[in-house]
């Protein structure tokens, strides 16, 4: 699971995937060629070619390293993600910033070890040092590109292997391989989910194979219940908006974690970054590839350009907002050119707003624990408030755990706020 940068100046929606599908991928329109919208996108950097490269890896993967010969600029600039490590190298707790999730994840392991996201060179570390359990191998699903290709080759039995005997099976953190397989320059969908979900809207060209491949991992998903395999809830756009995803959850009973407080089975949203960049009320969807925002294109000592592997938000890349954001944001009173403080304008509303509908959130769990020990309450009408939190903090975490805190689609984050509170409000009226 990803982890929530609340750094108004960390929005990281990074390109992240797994490793590549056997050969009939590429038959059946999961190869992604690159595309690009605008003067300065990273599509229009010409890829050369380089003679094709063999590993001793286990599953195939070539490292990043192996290839750094033939793309070094790309190369230095990938590793120097290792330098985002925190605040200072410090990383923030969000369970000391907000202690709300302390009682609203009561029941597992978020709710005692949640911190901020760093460097995608340090997936694995990551994952290893965590104090989270994870006792099956689907917890790698998006750490490695070596588990990828271990699912490629096994199926979804990979996913339930014990989580041990998969950990010793991989070594290389997010790398080259996770979004191009062994073919640079051509981006590849290799998460299972992920094609049998999107595939043929991106084969179609109604999805940018540049957002579906940041989208495998950055998404909202769920383990299957039987298979232990990792799943989207949805099949196509029409139904990947918050309304129709609790829907689906709902339908099939669907619960992440139990509270232990009041007994409420809880939806725990992933990261849908994608879902929501790509949402109804989204300004930037169709315009912009998530690499165009967060990687954007760099010039060598030579002056050729090559396509930035620093994964960062915007508002750290100066070149990229003077080229590229000040296409739109050109000094208009409804554009205003300073972006960083309407960025930040935005993510201050959004989080000031989470904060107040998650202590109503702690109120309800609070009261109704209280209303389930005494007694005080009819049966029917505990089961109506049971299901009005499920909803409520359904609603609130998917704009709590998505990366941008608003700025990749403020009228959804909006909505969904709205909708939380308004369930949050009748749930709190029943409780007295």
């Amino acid at each position: 699971m990803k982890k929530k940068n609340l750094d108004p100046l960390m929005i990281v929606l990074s390109v992240v995937m797994l490793a590549v599908f056997a050969a009939s991928i590429y038959t059946s329109g999961s190869a992604i060629a690159r595309e690009g919208k605008h003067v300065g996108s990273i599509a229009e950097i010409t890829v050369p070619d380089v003679p094709d490269v063999t590993t001793q890896r286990a599953y195939g993967v070539v490292s990043a390293e192996e290839w750094s010969p033939y793309y070094a600029d790309i190369y230095k600039s990938y590793m120097e993600n290792a330098n985002n490590t925190g605040h200072g190298g410090t990383r923030i707790s969000y369970v000391e910033t907000d202690p709300d999730i302390q009682t609203l994840y009561q029941g597992m392991g978020f709710a005692f070890d949640y911190t901020e996201a760093i460097g995608h060179n340090y997936t694995l570390d990551d994952i290893a040092e965590t104090t989270r359990p994870h006792k099956l191998a689907n917890c790698l699903t998006c750490k490695t590109p070596d588990f990828t290709a271990m699912v490629n080759e096994m199926g979804k039995d990979a996913y339930a292997v014990d989580f041990d005997t998969a950990y010793a099976q991989v070594s290389e953190p997010v790398s080259c391989y996770n979004c191009h397989g062994n073919t640079p320059g051509t981006m590849v969908l290799t998460h299972d989910y992920m094609k049998d979900a999107m595939g043929d809207e991106v084969a179609a060209g109604r999805i940018s194979g540049s957002v579906a491949s940041c989208a495998q991992c950055h998404i909202e998903y769920y383990f299957d219940k039987d298979t232990k395999a990792t799943r989207t809830p949805y099949d196509s756009p029409d139904n990947f908006d918050p309304d129709s995803i609790l829907a689906f959850y709902n339908k099939m009973g669907f619960v992440d974690f139990t509270n232990e407080n009041t007994g409420v089975g809880m939806i725990k949203v992933q990261h849908p970054e994608f879902e929501t960049f790509m949402g109804e009320g989204s300004v930037h969807k169709g315009m912009y590839t998530c690499a165009d925002c967060h990687m954007g294109v760099a010039y060598n000592a030579k002056g050729d350009p090559y396509a930035n592997h620093l994964l960062t938000s915007p508002l750290d890349n100066a070149a990229l907002l003077k080229d590229t954001c000040s296409m739109c944001h050109n000094g208009t009173d409804s554009n205003p050119a300073d972006v960083p403080t309407l960025v930040k304008s935005i993510q201050a509303e959004i989080t000031g707003r989470e904060k107040v509908i998650s202590g109503k959130l702690v109120q309800i769990n609070t009261k109704l624990a209280a209303a389930i020990q005494s007694g005080s309450l009819a049966d029917d009408v505990i089961e109506q408030i049971k299901k009005l939190d499920r909803d409520a903090q359904f609603y609130w975490d998917f704009v709590y755990v998505e990366n941008a805190e608003g700025a990749h689609n403020s009228a959804l984050s909006r909505q969904c706020l709205d909708k939380a509170e308004q369930l949050a409000d009748q749930a709190l009226a029943l409780l007295g």
